[in-house]
């Protein structure tokens, strides 16, 4: 079931053009999804090199016992891995989402246009120049790594002739990101850092700790709040700039504040789990597949989903080749890349 929504301009009188949304499916995705999600988190602390019985699991998180292993295994190792996975995948797939929303842009993706390859680089420069740097550091220089990295792709897809359009976007976020990367390469090389940086080039949640999350937290949880906030304002905006400006929308805003919670979001994931790429291009698609246009189900319905992509590929790449793990990054990118391609190709026969 599908249902039709519009908005009004009370000084102008100019209302949007009907937009179809389906709520029923939103509320299954976002009730569904919470309970697969739930399966999911249990599953992951329960599987890996040892596993551990779904009773013992349960006991561990609400009758933790110290002295016994087991317990220990699932929380400290297993649980802030798995919560993690959930976090990351929010952000990506939220950020992914408003990304698309504000550049009309199908293919805009942290991944794709450089915001994780600048904070990598970011990262690569903390390691070498500021070794034992605290982690609430490295979010901050995360975000301002992300924020070189867009800025950087934005200002060289503009200087084409005929401006920004989706294929030179992700043009300009390759050639960006190869640049970045080189560059974090070369300084691990240079400083041999390279084993600090593998786990951010291949992306995995291995070793995430407590106290990672407890600094995560307050800046996922508040750019998600935001985005929610900022919803209504992204589906007018994602009608096309035209149309929002004469709803009276101030567009310059709306974009800057999307902006700043895009960096946020992507800034904080890859500071945890490295450039894991293609959540934010995958998710949002199939989200509006499925709910319709509305970005006040998109958002929530693409956190939802995005948290269960990655935990289930997180859960994936340790069941690949026990007892050795498989980067999580490359498990999506089975995924990601063929979407990827099938965009690009849409995108060609549309110019």
């Amino acid at each position: 079931m599908s249902t039709t929504f519009g908005t009004t301009n009370a000084a102008t009188g100019q209302s949007t053009p009907k937009l179809r949304t389906r709520p029923l499916a939103a509320a299954f995705i976002l009730l569904g999804g919470i309970a697969a999600l739930i399966v999911g988190i249990a599953l992951s602390v329960s599987f890996g090199a040892a596993d551990i019985a779904l009773t013992t699991v349960w006991e561990a998180v609400f009758r933790f016992n110290p002295e016994s292993t087991q317990h220990q295994i699932v929380q400290e190792l297993r649980l802030p891995r798995v919560l993690a996975g959930m976090m990351v995948g929010a952000s990506f797939a939220v950020a992914g989402a408003l990304m698309q929303g504000m550049t009309r842009n199908p293919m805009a993706d942290s991944g794709l246009l450089g915001l994780n390859a600048g904070a990598g680089f970011m990262m690569a420069l903390c390691f070498a120049f500021f070794p034992g740097l605290p982690f609430m550091y490295l979010i901050l220089y995360s975000f301002v790594g992300a924020g070189i990295g867009a800025g950087l792709v934005y200002g060289i897809g503009s200087l084409a002739k005929g401006g920004l359009t989706p294929v030179r976007l992700v043009l300009a976020g390759a050639a960006v990101s190869a640049l970045l990367t080189a560059l974090s390469e070369g300084i691990a090389l240079h400083f041999r850092i390279g084993q600090d940086l593998a786990f951010w080039y291949a992306g995995g949640m291995a070793g995430t700790k407590w106290i990672q999350l407890d600094m995560m937290l307050p800046w996922v949880a508040g750019a998600l709040l935001a985005a929610m906030m900022l919803s209504r304002s992204i589906t007018t905006l994602s009608l096309g700039e035209d149309v929002a400006v004469g709803l009276g929308q101030r567009t310059g805003m709306i974009k800057l504040a999307g902006t700043a919670i895009v960096l946020v979001l992507a800034g904080s994931a890859v500071a945890v789990v490295g450039a894991v790429g293609f959540v934010g291009l995958l998710i949002p698609h199939l989200t509006r597949f499925l709910v319709g246009v509305d970005y006040r189900w998109i958002i929530p319905c693409s956190a939802v989903l995005g948290s269960l992509l990655v935990v289930f590929a997180d859960l994936g790449a340790r069941m690949v080749n026990p007892p050795y793990e498989t980067p999580v990054g490359a498990i999506i990118a089975l995924l990601g890349v063929p979407f990827f391609l099938y965009l690009a190709r849409r995108e060609r026969r549309e110019l």
